[in-house]
Parts: C-alpha cells; sequence; structure tokens
C-alpha cells in the first residue's frame, strides 16, 4: 500500500472554519468531535425551546428588511414570526403560545425603533476572509453603513443583560468585522449586539491592532484544532467532515 508523506517544508492545508467551529473546540472538545469530526453523525437528541425562539426571531426580522417600504411595519414583524414560529422543543402548545406571545412582542417592539427607509448593506450575509492559517467564513445578522463605515449588527434574544465586554471579547464580531471590510473595501470597526428583551445596544470600536489580535487567536484555535483533526484521522481512519456551522 502506498502512502504519501508530507513534503517537508509544504504549507499546511488552510483550516477552513465559522467562529462557531473556533468557539466549539474551546468550549468542548467532546462536542467538537461529534459535531464536526465522528461520522456516522450522533443524534442530536430533543431540540431546545430557547434555539427555536432565537432561530424564529432572527428569520423574522430578517424577512421584515425584505419587506417593501410601506410594509415595513411592527404589524408585518409580528405577522412574519407567527408564520415563521418554529414549536421544536417546547413541552406543549400551550408553553408554545406562550413564547410565540412573548417573541412577537419582542419583534414588533424593536422595529418601531428603527428606520424602515434605511436598508442595511446586508442581511444574513455571508462574509469571509482568509488568513496563511485560516479561512473564516460565516454570516452576520446586519450590516448596516453608517457615514464611510460599516457596522456589524448581531441580535440577542437571551435573558442574560449583555456587558460591553461581549462585545469587545466576541471573536465572531470581529471575524464579521474583518470579513466584512476586506469584502466591500470598507472600513469596519464597529460592532453591535442588539438585545432585544431589554432593548439596550452594546457597542464596541474595535482599532486595528486589536481586530488583529482577535485574528492571531482564531490562528492559534484554528492550528490546534487542526492538528487534533489529523490525530483523530490517523486513529479512526475516515475523512474529516469539511467546515460547517
Amino acid at each position: 500500500m502506498n502512502t504519501q508523506l508530507p513534503l517537508e517544508g509544504m504549507p499546511r492545508r488552510l483550516y477552513s472554519c465559522t467562529p462557531s467551529r473556533l468557539n466549539a473546540w474551546l468550549d468542548c472538545r467532546r462536542r467538537y468531535r461529534f459535531t464536526y469530526l465522528d461520522r456516522p453523525q450522533p443524534s442530536k437528541g430533543p431540540a431546545w425551546a430557547h434555539n427555536s425562539v432565537g432561530a424564529s426571531v432572527h428569520n423574522a426580522l430578517a424577512g421584515w428588511w425584505r419587506e417593501p417600504y410601506e410594509r415595513r411595519t411592527p404589524l408585518t414583524a409580528a405577522v412574519l414570526l407567527t408564520n415563521g414560529w418554529i414549536t421544536e422543543g417546547f413541552k406543549d402548545a400551550e408553553q408554545s403560545g406562550r413564547w410565540l406571545g412573548r417573541a412577537r412582542d419582542l419583534v414588533s417592539g424593536y422595529v418601531a425603533t428603527l428606520d424602515p427607509a434605511d436598508d442595511p448593506v446586508g442581511v444574513e450575509r455571508t462574509v469571509a476572509t482568509r488568513t496563511k492559517v485560516v479561512a473564516l467564513s460565516g454570516r452576520i445578522d446586519r450590516l448596516d453603513r453608517r457615514g464611510d463605515e460599516l457596522v456589524v449588527v448581531d441580535y440577542k434574544t437571551g435573558r442574560r443583560p449583555l456587558t460591553q465586554d461581549d462585545a469587545r471579547s466576541s471573536l465572531a464580531l470581529a471575524a464579521y468585522a474583518i470579513a466584512a471590510s476586506t469584502m466591500m473595501r470598507t472600513p469596519c470597526r464597529t460592532v453591535e449586539l442588539h438585545h432585544l428583551p431589554t432593548g439596550e445596544i452594546v457597542q464596541w470600536r474595535h482599532t486595528e491592532e486589536s481586530l488583529t489580535r482577535h485574528l492571531r487567536r482564531a490562528e492559534e484555535i484554528a492550528s490546534e484544532a487542526a492538528e487534533a483533526d489529523e490525530r483523530y484521522r490517523e486513529v479512526v481512519g475516515t475523512p474529516a467532515r469539511k467546515a460547517a456551522a
């Protein structure tokens, strides 16, 4: 049997991933292996209600911006949320109905604070960037243009209040800012977390240095994960799955 050995000095293949994959490696190696490496993939288990709420809200807000200007109203947001409501993970229909009502209030209240004429640069926009080590890609909830710069907007529906440190330390938001700036050739240093339950907007403005630190950190994590992937393949003898969200 021919075994092709890597040539000395040859560059390592780029590690293609999303910020979610990098964070999965940091948070739980076991979950990372289950999600991205094991084949056949283990059962994910029952759905979680909070994931259904978050997905339903995100879908409704994305759909709201795709409506014509005259239909961008709080009522339209509530209708989109109702029509696209995801029922998985709830204990029963009554619990689902209660959360549907809360989610309707969230989206209608939030869009009431927006200017329907202020079209974003992108909604659910996929962006990507690469270095000599990692190829990062991901999807931004909303990308705004404010003056001569772009702003990354990320919706949050969880109960926990957010702090400025959440925006400052987010690897995903920093990666999105770098990728958006690269792809659109427009500066993008500001990132925002929009917390729908409280209406609070948490903002952080990066510097070139802080964005570079995040990118270097992403490369470090990617290198660790890539080495672990290779060890896994050597033991299991099956190819690892390509980049996944």
